[in-house]
């Protein structure tokens, strides 16, 4: 109740139309915390458009079909049950930065909220079906496509099978029924487990390939016709690959764990597209991608955030999905396993967590940081020829390898990914000197 107050106190302080769409996901908890947000924001003076049970990128495409400036949409998204959180948005399509953070954080735990009249209540009961209209095809596929739609009993299975459904596909439902207590895996598209039940489900039914989508919707992950998990940042590039064919010298963004394949891909740069690297989270990159004038950008998470002509520019784990299948039926006979050997090859490692406080973690990452950029000696016999510091330190090799140190988001966790095009060896050998330079830290765990 306090965090609506303050929100919508922080509304009227900057000009904003005191309007917002609230939505919430299917946990047991999320409706009693809606509820308490909803009062607060009424008595700060605000009209809330209240859609109920809804995905992240339903109440982000509210904003736009209802005309609402600010959205503020409860949900755990892909962490374990009792997590929550609220994506808030006062500038659609975009989330709060720390910057908008911070200023919320002080009127809330100052109390420095006001009270207005004139707050009220909406019932907007047609969402899911405009929603659902919006995604709908102006084209059917060229040819069917049988597709195994993965919603580890989260708030997506309440929309994914009927969207991927009206592109006139097969439907293969896999744990779509909502279920909050979530029986066999959580809701996480990156996760192993999910990954593991997509790829058996695929190989059972002979399915051309599964979409997976985590707790709120707003990712998507992928497993391809032999039962491969194909991850966000390799999707990406087969996705850069498609929409830079369709439109010319495009420019994508891709975040700092994603693969260097977005740099060194030769089919892109036949396309004249090019890439930029910038920092990890769905509001640093929704933000970039706009600023930027991008066509597209990927988070290695699964957040694909497609900007027109293909996507208003927030992440949306279906309309992500939708694409990919427009990419398979533009590719003829091709499978989706053959797409992705025509990629450069690769070895990377899976993004691995190191614990760390939250009162630490960004000091021993700025740290390692500074030490890092400071050796002249080698890593994996090579010398540093790159260095991104946007986001944690992303450190290149003269072969094309890379490692990235950096601080999450939203754990008290050190994340770390490796990627060489050289050899398995080579990425080993950078993710044990990187282990080794994290040892130094008694704070930070396995």
């Amino acid at each position: 109740q306090a965090l609506g107050l303050g929100l919508g106190t922080m509304l009227h302080q900057r000009g904003v139309r005191p309007h917002i769409v609230t939505g919430l996901d299917f946990r047991s908890y999320s409706s009693s915390i809606k509820h308490a947000l909803m009062v607060g924001l009424m008595a700060s003076g605000c009209t809330v458009h209240d859609i109920g049970l809804a995905l992240s990128p339903m109440a982000y495409f509210a904003q736009f079909a209802l005309d609402v400036p600010a959205v503020a949409m409860v949900t755990a998204s892909h962490n374990e049950n009792g997590w929550t959180g609220i994506k808030m948005g006062v500038e659609r399509p975009f989330t709060f930065e720390p910057s908008d953070m911070a200023e919320l954080k002080e009127i809330v735990l100052t109390g420095s909220w006001q009270l207005r009249e004139g707050g009220g209540l909406l019932h907007c009961l047609d969402i899911r079906r405009r929603y659902l209209d919006d995604l709908s095809p102006k084209t059917s596929l060229s040819r069917p496509l049988k597709v195994v739609v993965a919603c580890g009993n989260g708030t997506a299975g309440a929309f994914a099978p009927d969207a991927v459904a009206a592109m006139g596909c097969d439907v293969v439902r896999l744990d779509c029924d909502l279920d909050f207590t979530f029986p066999k895996y959580n809701p996480n598209s990156e996760a192993l487990e999910m990954l593991a039940a997509m790829s058996e489900a695929v190989l059972a039914h002979k399915a051309d390939l599964a979409l997976g989508f985590d707790g709120d919707g707003d990712r998507c992950g992928v497993v391809d016709n032999e039962g491969n998990a194909i991850f966000a940042d390799k999707m990406g590039v087969l996705l850069a690959r498609h929409f830079s064919s369709l439109c010319n010298n495009a420019l994508f963004i891709a975040d700092v764990k994603s693969t260097g394949i977005f740099a060194m891909d030769p089919i892109l740069k036949a396309n004249g597209a090019t890439c930029e690297y910038w920092k990890t989270g769905h509001s640093y990159m929704k933000r970039r991608t706009a600023e930027r004038n991008a066509l597209a950008g990927f988070e290695k998470s699964g957040h694909y955030f497609l900007r027109p002509p293909f996507g208003r520019g927030y992440d949306d784990g279906l309309v992500a999905g939708l694409e990919i299948l427009r990419l398979l039926d533009r590719a003829g006979n091709a499978t989706l396993a053959e797409l992705s050997r025509s990629l450069p090859q690769t070895w990377i490692t899976p993004t691995i967590a190191f614990h760390c406080p939250d009162d630490r973690k960004y000091q021993v990452v700025a740290d390692l940081t500074r030490r890092i950029s400071a050796k002249s000696q080698r890593v994996a016999g090579q010398f540093l020829s790159e260095i991104n510091t946007v986001n944690g330190i992303r450190f290149g090799l003269s072969d094309g390898s890379w490692g990235l140190v950096r601080a999450s988001s939203n754990k008290p966790e050190i994340v770390v990914v490796c990627e060489s095009p050289a050899s398995q060896q080579t990425m080993q050998e950078i993710l044990a000197q990187i282990r080794l330079e994290l040892a130094r830290y008694p704070e930070v765990g396995d």
